[in-house]
């Protein structure tokens, strides 16, 4: 048996045909489209479970953006980029359509499971999972589970305050983590100070020729990713912080430092086991994820 693997992003459409054991064939991509709505996004998600239909589907795994009740499947909140998501439960259309058992969790929970089944998180029950890309995304695996919060929304690590009276946030407050660590934040940072118009990888190639200012901007935007992860860290004692994002293509040579500077922030017992990694999976974590629910949710987990 196989499953539809979907991982929902704001521009692209993920999928593949995934196996029991989380092997991965038949995949691509497609556009998002998201300012078309709900409706168009769930007939994109329909043609792609369609695809396998020759297949003897075992379920339909989708991990997606925004604030999700994942023990339900529904979308209760978030950005509304994609007109009608809020509201929608995707798992009661799915299941009723393709009479097949159906998952939706949210993309950074799923990341964290994903991780944790096969990735960086392998062997844990306890840990932490945070995402640095547009945003910062976070994920708590508490007892080998997702831990979900009161109203399934815990985990907005982007959204702890780290600077006073900072920049504005798209939720309402002003120095927010994700303004700082992300790495929308450093393209930020980098322009203002040069006037120049780079990626991520731009900036990482610049900074390891030595160019000084990239050197400091980068710096600056270590200290205050481990400015958010002390915080964190307090809060929870893990013995793992798994770190995900673009920005862990640049391997140890990142991950060294950034060690190396949330060492300094936290006292000894917090640091005593404590352990910082890069996640493994890649792009595909999250479909990875919502396919570990579907076969908890099925009893076939093995």
């Amino acid at each position: 048996m196989k499953i539809a693997g979907i991982d929902i992003g704001g521009t692209m459409i993920k999928y593949g045909l995934i196996s029991l054991n989380g092997e991965i064939s038949a995949g691509g991509e497609i556009p998002t489209e998201a300012e078309k709505g709900v409706d168009n996004l769930f007939q994109k998600i329909s043609d792609i479970v369609e695809l396998y239909s020759k297949e003897e589907l075992l379920g339909i795994a989708v991990s997606g953006t925004g604030q999700i009740d994942g023990s339900i499947g529904k979308v209760i909140g978030g950005n509304d980029i994609i007109p009608g998501w809020i509201g929608t439960n995707l798992v009661e259309k799915l299941e009723q359509k393709f009479s097949l058992p159906a998952v939706l969790e949210n993309d950074v929970n799923c990341a964290a499971l994903g991780e944790k089944w096969l990735g960086a998180g392998r062997g844990k029950k306890d840990f932490i999972c945070v995402t640095i890309g547009t945003g910062v995304g976070g994920g708590i695996i508490m007892n080998e589970d997702i831990l979900r919060g009161d109203t399934c929304v815990a985990g907005e690590f982007g959204h702890i305050q780290i600077i006073k009276n900072g920049l504005e946030c798209m939720c309402g407050k002003k120095g927010c983590y994700e303004r700082y660590a992300s790495a929308t934040a450093l393209v930020r940072m980098i322009r203002e100070k040069t006037g120049l118009k780079l990626n991520g990888k731009e900036i990482f190639a610049r900074e390891r020729a030595g160019e000084t200012v990239f050197k400091e901007i980068v710096e600056e935007w270590i200290d205050y990713l481990t400015d958010g992860l002390s915080t964190i860290t307090y809060i929870f004692n893990p013995s793992l912080i798994v770190i995900g994002g673009g920005v862990t293509k640049q391997g140890d040579y990142l991950l060294e430092r950034v060690n190396k500077s949330l060492t300094s922030k936290i006292g000894v017992n917090y640091k005593k086991n404590l352990s910082i990694r890069f996640a493994e999976l890649g792009n595909n974590a999250g479909m990875l994820g919502a396919v570990y629910l579907l076969l908890k949710k099925t009893g076939k987990l093995q």
